[in-house]
């Protein structure tokens, strides 16, 4: 008995030796990285994650086309990430790295930030709809009802419903009601590259309860904005392009749903139909609906929203302003702005064309934040998310006449 002790005991710590000397698997964004640049110090870069006062913004540094002015707006949001407004005027705010969902009000001469929820797994996906406030996080779906009205209200668990799939890497979400008052719901690839399970790299589409859920279109790596075409209707959404094949792409993607079941090319053709380098197939383009524009490499495209107001200069109606977060794939630093696209409703003639820049000092390639969603507001301005420094900006416009 004792003998049969002494020998699990050291078969034990022989299994425990092992464990230790096993090398740890390289991190998920690593996933791809050719032997070739096995010597890359390119890595992601980390967020501040705590809360940047206004007085310590450089906004003086911020750029944008005549007429046009951009202010601090409200600060104590550290990691916030998309916006979702209630229809009281409150603004939700979704997080990735942080694991919070933040509520900013407007009271006139300054804005106040609570908490809403804490310790979620990667919770940006917010949306609003009917009084309701949505949260959808990589693992669970949270429904406060009357959350303007009742700050303490807890939270309808909506997660079977909906069926999340659990990989994490590229699952945190954009969420967003579309015109037809149902919820879209991204998952991307759970990879830098590879051959995506069927429950992934993909548009859902789901009724408010959860139920009716539908896929809309495949092959999408990881988009994470989009918006409807104010005329037609159509979904456009952005995807950002795969890490590891060099400097130059492949680069980020504006798409556009034109009817539901199209492929959008993931793994196997990227951007305006380049081949990927690991995962190989014949004729790999072959029956790929291509982008409306590519958005440039390594971008991080986020934030996609159409302009509908009335304040900005009317050359600025119907089309669509796009934050790109900024490069970490890429030995020279890009993005690091807010761009405007202007096409026709049929995705033809896209221009791409910068206008909120200044977050990146290009000589030093330096960058002090990190635009990462848009969001209307009903006089017309627009909001801006910094996921870097926790704030959020407005941009206006009162200079000369409009168009």
């Amino acid at each position: 008995m004792v003998r049969t002790a002494i020998a699990a005991a050291v078969l034990a710590a022989f299994a425990s030796a092992q464990a230790q000397d096993k090398p740890k698997p390289p991190p998920a964004w690593q996933q791809g990285k050719p032997a070739a640049m096995a010597d890359s110090k390119l890595a992601p870069h980390a967020g501040k994650m705590t809360e940047t006062p206004a007085s310590e913004i450089p906004i003086d540094k911020l750029k944008l086309p005549k007429g046009f002015k951009v202010e601090v707006w409200s600060t104590g949001t550290p990691g916030g990430r998309a916006m979702a407004r209630g229809d009281k005027g409150k603004i939700y705010v979704g997080t990735r790295a942080i694991g919070r969902v933040y509520e900013v009000t407007d009271q006139g001469d300054k804005r106040t930030t609570r908490v809403v929820v804490d310790k979620l797994t990667q919770p940006a996906g917010v949306a609003f709809q009917g009084g309701a406030l949505y949260v959808m996080a990589i693992d669970k779906v949270l429904r406060y009802d009357g959350i303007e009205n009742k700050p303490d209200v807890q939270p309808v668990d909506m997660t079977a419903a909906f069926n999340l799939p659990p990989e994490q890497h590229h699952n945190w979400k954009y969420i967003n009601f579309g015109p037809d008052k149902k919820l879209y719901v991204p998952f991307g690839a759970p990879c830098n590259i590879c051959e995506p399970p069927k429950e992934y790299a993909q548009i859902r589409r789901y009724n408010a309860d959860g139920s009716g859920m539908e896929v809309l279109a495949t092959g999408i790596r990881n988009s994470l904005g989009f918006d409807w075409h104010p005329k037609t209707g159509e979904l456009w959404f952005v995807d950002q392009g795969r890490d590891w094949m060099g400097d130059a792409g492949p680069e980020e993607e504006l798409n556009r749903l034109a009817k539901p079941g199209l492929f959008f090319g993931y793994p196997y053709c990227h951007a305006n139909g380049v081949p990927d380098a690991d995962i190989k197939k014949a004729d790999p383009c072959k029956g790929v609906t291509k982008p409306v524009t590519t958005l440039g490499p390594h971008a991080a495209v986020l934030g996609t929203k159409f302009y509908t107001g009335s304040m900005f200069p009317a050359e600025y109606k119907n089309t669509l302003f796009i934050a790109r977060k900024g490069s970490w794939n890429r030995t020279k630093k890009f993005g690091y702005d807010v761009v405007n696209v202007r096409a026709g409703a049929d995705g033809k003639n896209a221009k791409v064309t910068p206008f909120l820049t200044g977050f990146l000092d290009a000589k030093e390639d330096k960058f002090w934040g990190r635009p990462a969603y848009l969001l209307q507001m009903p006089d017309g301005a627009l909001l801006v998310s910094d996921e870097q420094l926790g704030a959020i900006y407005r941009v206006s416009y009162s200079g000369g006449k409009k168009k």
